[in-house]
């Protein structure tokens, strides 16, 4: 049994009200302005072409506000159509600043006409379904009508001939155009809103439609009476351009048209009319707020890039889109953003969609040459000039000249000479990023050839001793096996310390931690001794490169929090980016940070690779933001020996000796900390002492 979804005529709106409308009499067009103004109305209809924006040579009249009405254009008494009345509220735009400026002022560039007036021509565009209309308008306005920050008048439009239930664009600008023109959307009612429906011919004979839902399918049913002849045209509505048509059949008497679900989007339209000479034609657009059409929609979108670095979006319907660029490792699922970011370009789109979906295409696809084993490099233009590059991989972007063992890093002087000889393919050039693929061919042949006489050599010697000492290159091999085992021990675990300094206190006290940890068996890397480092690579390059070593070595990143860093991940949690609590430049690493490290969290990879802190007396638990809890927290002192336990993990001494390597810990914290935890001085002076 169908389920009613909602009963209404074609041109219905979501909540139908009775209208009383003024009857204007005469079929003829006609402008009126308001006390002061002048205004004239072209004959006839002209073609609208809009034109560039020009710069305004000084005082000009722009329309500043649209405002419509709807009235009833009479024949007869009982003959009548829907019509809508346009006022169109001016401004003066580039009329001088101050009190003593007027219309005639030494600064304003254009002067007045020689009778003492601003002029202008006002266009209105009208467009609706299958139907546009054009009119020009001249007005003027006296200079005694003219002062700053106030408006200068109206000029009223009546009337355009309207479809009941239609959906009419009004755009409206001068000639030349001095701004961007004024829109509205008019949505008109149909016949039930109109308390005069008895005065309009159409309104007799208009078909009515129920739409219905039975299961996964919607039912169109057009109520009319048995002989009456429509014409029924499902379309897409376009909020630019011309409408697309779909489907389109004469009907007789009452009908059902069944839809399927996977048909519906948002745009899917409805029209229908008798089939009698000069019927108007009602529209209805029932599936803009469906959840089902929205999801179709996304689902039959298509993503298509156009080299160089444009690309477009196919849809049946207006949709909200933004694009940006990422790039996808070899072999990897999702594609990821580039590091840093580069900017992002907005689809025009007028719509909402119900859901959040990505649409993915890559450059290899059908624009570029085949895939090859090439490496990206993404150079940024730095201040004065300044050019840095790193390499995209998939431990993130490593700078081409560092030490990372990374393939990029070990040949970044010989990619920098190619790129310099034209060897690299410009893939996007943005204003201050640009994307390069250089060639690794050369490079791999090399190697492979280096590896496999390596690789032979090695195998006959081992094969040789192998046959000549069985026993005792096992004794080696074991032996061998327990020195690298003793040797990684003494080296200890990679730990990388990430914070936000609220102070020179709170860095003082970041540097005592760091001095007491690197006394236990751990390899120790935080910013504040790094500064030559930081100064060469920048704080995003620094910091990726170092959290790739620690994740690579199986080390462990600390996040020390202090309020500064807490607000930063609450705002970086709200915003998707990193915000700037505290004075410039005290935490460019640990914000730079964010944008790897926060991520991790958010998609359940933080256990294992992350270990958070706070301080006593400085920050609680509770204020660090809830998606960080996902990796253990420590509040120092109080829990120094789980703290260790965790920074050093499977290495991790008995319980016994931890407490001892707290108790060291926490002699060498204790003055930094009651730095910190000290209230600031009262600048005040003294009262002095009162004399005897």
């Amino acid at each position: 049994m169908p389920v009613p979804w909602f009963l209404l005529s074609l041109a219905l709106g979501r909540s139908p009200a009775v209208l009383s409308l003024e009857r204007l009499s005469g079929t003829q067009d006609t402008v009126h302005c308001s006390p002061g103004l002048s205004c004239h109305l072209w004959d006839g209809d002209l073609l609208c072409v809009p034109g560039s924006l020009m710069p305004a040579p000084g005082p000009v009249l722009v329309p500043a506000r649209l405002q419509t009405e709807l009235v009833l254009r009479c024949y007869q008494e009982q003959d009548c159509d829907l019509c809508l009345r346009v006022a169109i509220h001016l401004a003066v735009h580039g009329l001088p600043e101050g009190p003593d400026q007027d219309l005639y002022g030494t600064d304003a560039e254009l002067k007045p006409e020689e009778n003492g007036s601003l002029q202008a021509q006002v266009v209105l565009y009208f467009r609706a379904y299958a139907a546009s209309r054009c009119v020009l308008m001249e007005v003027q306005v006296p200079a005694a009508l003219v002062h700053p920050g106030r408006p200068a008048g109206s000029v009223v439009f009546e009337c355009l001939e309207v479809a009941l239930g239609a959906e009419v664009r009004i755009w409206a600008y001068t000639q030349p155009r001095y701004q961007k023109e004024l829109n509205l959307t008019q949505q008109l009612p149909d016949c039930r809103s109109l308390e005069v429906r008895d005065s309009i011919e159409n309104c007799k004979a208009l078909p009515w439609l129920d739409v219905a839902t039975d299961g996964e399918d919607v039912l169109l049913h057009v109520d009319i009476s048995e002989g009456q002849r429509v014409g029924l045209s499902l379309y897409w509505n376009q909020s630019q351009g011309p409408t697309r048509p779909w489907w389109h059949q004469n009907l007789t008497g009452p009908q059902t048209i069944s839809l399927n679900h996977t048909d519906l989007v948002p745009c899917l339209c409805v029209q229908v009319w008798p089939l009698e000479p000069d019927s108007v034609r009602t529209s209805l657009c029932p599936f803009r707020e469906d959840p089902r059409a929205h999801r179709n929609l996304w689902h039959g979108a298509r993503l298509r890039l156009l080299p160089p670095q444009s690309w477009r979006l196919e849809a049946r319907c207006p949709m909200p889109a933004e694009a940006s660029l990422c790039w996808q490792p070899p072999g990897g699922d999702t594609c990821q953003p580039l590091t840093p970011l580069l900017p992002r370009e907005n689809v025009t789109v007028n719509v909402h969609s119900a859901e959040k979906l990505q649409l993915q295409d890559c450059l290899w696809a059908d624009s570029l040459r085949p895939p090859r084993d090439d490496v990206l490099l993404l150079e940024v233009q730095g201040a004065r000039e300044n050019r840095s590059f790193c390499a995209l991989e998939p431990g993130g972007c490593t700078p081409v000249l560092s030490r990372a063992p990374t393939r990029a890093a070990r040949l970044g002087e010989q990619l920098l000479r190619d790129l310099h000889s034209g060897q690299c393919l410009k893939l996007w050039d943005g204003d201050l990023e640009t994307l390069w693929a250089c060639p690794m061919d050369k490079y791999m042949h090399q190697r492979w050839v280096l590896l496999w006489l390596a690789g032979l050599l090695l195998a006959a010697v081992l094969f040789l001793l192998l046959l000549l000492q069985k026993g005792r290159v096992k004794g080696w091999l074991r032996l061998l096996q327990e020195d690298i085992r003793a040797g990684a021990a003494a080296r200890g675990r990679r730990a990388l310390l990430l914070h936000a300094a609220d102070d020179a206190a709170f860095e003082r006290l970041v540097g005592a931690l760091a001095s007491a940890l690197g006394r236990l068996p751990l390899r120790v890397a935080v910013d504040l001794w790094s500064g030559r480092e930081l100064g060469a690579l920048g704080p995003a390059a620094w910091v990726h490169a170092q959290r790739r070593l620690a994740m690579q070595e199986g080390g462990v990143v600390v996040l020390l929090f202090s309020p500064a860093a807490a607000a930063l991940c609450r705002e970086w949690l709200q915003d998707g980016a990193p915000g700037a609590h505290g004075p410039p430049g005290t935490h460019d690493a640990f914000a730079a940070s964010l944008s790897c490290v926060l991520p991790d969290f958010l998609q359940g990879r933080a256990a294992g690779r992350y270990v958070s802190a706070c301080f006593d007396g400085l920050l609680p638990p509770a204020a660090v933001p809830a998606p960080l809890h996902a990796a253990p927290l420590f509040s120092l002192p109080a829990q120094l020996p789980e703290f260790l336990g965790a920074l050093q993990g499977r290495d991790a001494p008995g319980p016994a000796r931890l407490r001892e390597s707290a108790r060291q810990v926490a002699r060498a914290l204790r003055p930094a900390l009651e730095r910190c935890s000290r209230p600031p001085p009262d600048p005040s002076p003294a009262a002095p002492a009162d004399p005897e």
